[in-house]
């Protein structure tokens, strides 16, 4: 497992001790969460899960292109 160092103000700080205390959880925890929240995977992972999609997907290879690409186009819109 890969170690992290990073920087957070104290008030930042505080409130993420305090929410991981009240879940009963570590910081860590709470971090690995928030990544799979944000759906952020590893190579590996994002292979597998594209491949899953792939096997009940019904649209064919320019259907499936169309809809990743409104998809990028909406979240690149976002402010």
């Amino acid at each position: 497992m890969s170690r992290l160092t990073i920087t957070l103000s104290e008030a930042r700080y505080r409130a993420l001790k305090e929410a991981s205390a009240k879940r009963d959880k570590t910081i860590g925890q709470l971090i690995d969460e928030s990544l799979d929240f944000y759906g952020i995977k590893s190579r590996t992972e994002a292979r597998d899960l594209v491949r899953r999609a792939r096997a009940r997907s019904t649209l064919n290879a320019e259907q499936a292109l169309a809809v990743a690409q409104k998809q990028v186009d909406a979240v690149r819109r976002r402010p």
